[in-house]
């Protein structure tokens, strides 16, 4: 690579490093801009009062100059009035064919620049001062420009051409200018008027520099500017410190009520004095008491909700197990019955079979719920337990009509898992695949990626409506209660399969359309303690809809309104046995 390529390729990267970096820093000061109420504050503050200082500065500046150059202007006036009656006696008497004019000129020039007399001065003091000024005496008569020069006494150069025209017409004028001294630039105010005298158009000029007032209103535009910046900056520190007093309390209330939402129940906010912001900690104080009160109360009630569902279902196992024996004896003799008392026999088995399970699954929702629950972790092929969940259902699926199709890996796929309790799960996700499939087929697929394993079963069947994902693993919730089940289920076999996944820290979510069937996929990682990030297998298999996301624990507050709804719904399953 040629030497040139190269230190462009160098120069390219240090340029893309720059706007990388350049990026972050814009992103990091836009977040900070974003959560910061008080630099927004400051900065505002600072944007609008640098406004108001640059326009009352500048308004400042402007009157200032304006009465300086106003009261030069006056005194100008005055000063000019005084020499021109001093140059007309002076050359009163001249002679207007005399060629030593000039030297006429430079006597009346000489009397002008000497101390005034007695009346002079006492006028003067009546006045303003013009201050120092360099008069220049022209004769008008002259034709061209070296003519003029000959004839002029005074910094002629100094003397604007367009003034000059105005005052040879006969007119008082004057003109601000600059001019190239010595010294440098020099601004200049030059004010001209006619003088009368026997038979001669005559010109006075007087030139005065602006030196000192340049100066003062430099002083000035210097003493703005500093006193501006002073007081921008005694300004930001007054809104830093202003705003900080309320910007401090909204942030100490909002860290703790971060802390209160994360289960610290017993912060509470300083309140100190009668203003806004105490009142603001009083209102949150018995906001956060009130919570509490109310967070302990339903703990409390589903406590003894969770302790009255596990006492109900023990006691009733002992007069389950006495009606069981005596429903077993009459099913044995149903043969010597007549056919109506038969077929309430087995009527009665079939409800007390389905009763023992819902016992079996209330006691176990109990368990989860008190929080005792623990797994028996081994190393198990998922593949076995599929076959095994498969082989327990192929009864129900047979007599619904209804073909499971198996799509899984030929090598093992291995999990450290709980194997009764992942089993459990695949028996009420194939279970309810053939409630809902309307005879048509089943698909079950398992895959396996470094972290995780995952099983989905597939239904064709009536599928879910929008919002009713969630919803399925609620407990005793029915799509459509009208619905013939073909396994008599409790309805809390969903509910129960959502906690066993949780309690691997796995995920079971479900996706469905209507008319489209419905899917549900379990992921569980391979080995405890990995964080799922993915699932190997996708939750909707049409393609048109986004992934859920990942299951999470109900707060507390939902919890206990789901225990309420569970209570509701054993309650009304036992009116209904």
């Amino acid at each position: 690579m040629k030497p040139g390529a190269q230190h462009a390729r160098t120069l390219a990267h240090r340029g893309r490093r720059l706007g990388a970096d350049l990026q972050r820093r814009w992103a990091s000061l836009g977040a900070l801009w974003r959560r910061s109420l008080q630099l927004r504050i400051v900065v505002s503050t600072l944007a609008l009062s640098s406004s108001v200082v640059f326009v009352l500065g500048m308004v400042l500046q402007t009157q200032i100059t304006t009465k300086l150059i106003s009261e030069k202007d006056r005194a100008a006036y005055i000063q000019t009035e005084i020499s021109v009656k001093k140059v007309e006696r002076e050359l009163l008497g001249v002679d207007p064919v005399s060629e030593n004019l000039q030297s006429k000129f430079a006597s009346a020039l000489a009397m002008l620049t000497a101390a005034p007399g007695a009346n002079e001065t006492e006028t003067a003091n009546n006045h303003t001062e013009a201050g120092v000024f360099t008069p220049v005496l022209i004769d008008g008569r002259a034709a061209d420009p070296v003519a003029t020069t000959s004839s002029s006494v005074g910094p002629f150069h100094e003397v604007p051409a367009e003034l000059r025209r105005m005052v040879e017409s006969g007119d008082w004028a004057s003109q601000n200018t600059t001019v190239t001294r010595e010294a440098g630039r020099t601004p200049i105010y030059v004010i001209g008027a006619p003088v009368r005298t026997a038979g001669r158009a005559v010109q006075l000029y007087l030139v005065f520099p602006l030196t000192a007032e340049q100066r003062t209103v430099d002083v000035v535009q210097s003493t703005l500017f500093v006193g501006g910046l002073v007081l921008l900056l005694l300004l930001a520190g007054i809104a830093n410190l202003v705003t900080r007093q309320v910007v401090h309390p909204v942030r100490q209330a909002a860290e703790i009520a971060e802390r209160f939402a994360d289960g610290s129940l017993e912060e509470r906010m300083s309140a100190v004095g009668e203003d806004d912001v105490a009142r603001l900690a009083e209102s949150f104080n018995e906001m956060a008491g009130s919570i509490q009160n109310q967070i302990q109360q339903l703990e409390e009630f589903g406590t003894l909700q969770r302790r009255f569902t596990s006492d109900v279902s023990h006691e009733l196992r002992t007069p389950l197990t006495t009606v069981r024996m005596a429903a077993d004896v009459l099913h044995a003799s149903r043969e010597q019955f007549p056919a109506g008392l038969a077929r309430s026999t087995e009527l009665l088995v079939n409800e007390l079979d389905r009763f023992e399970v819902l016992l079996a699954d209330l006691l176990e929702i109990s368990r989860l719920d008190a929080g005792v629950a623990d797994l028996s972790v081994e190393s198990v092929d998922v593949r076995s337990l599929v076959d095994r969940s498969m082989s327990a259902v192929r009864v129900i699926a047979l007599n619904a009509g209804v073909e499971v199709q198996l799509h899984r890996p030929d090598t093992e796929v291995v999990a450290d898992i709980d194997f009764r309790r992942v089993e459990r799960i695949l028996r009420n996700l194939l279970a309810n695949a053939v409630d809902h499939s309307e005879g048509r087929p089943i698909e079950v697929r398992v895959a396996e990626d470094s972290e995780a394993v995952a099983v989905s079963v597939r239904d064709h069947g009536v599928g879910l409506r929008p919002g009713q994902e969630d919803l399925v693993f609620t407990r005793f919730w029915r799509a459509d209660p009208s619905r013939n089940r073909q396994t008599g289920g409790t309805g809390l076999g969903l509910a129960i399969s959502l906690e066993d996944a949780r309690l691997h820290g796995g995920w079971l979510d479900a996706w469905g359309e209507v008319g489209l069937g419905a899917c549900f996929r379990l992921t569980l990682p391979k080995r405890p303690g990995i964080e799922l990030t993915g699932s190997p297998l996708p939750l909707n298999p049409t393609g048109n809809a986004p992934l859920p996301p990942q299951a999470k624990a109900l707060p507390p507050l939902a919890q206990e309104q789901e225990r309420q709804t569970v209570g509701a719904g054993a309650q009304r399953q036992e009116e209904e046995l």
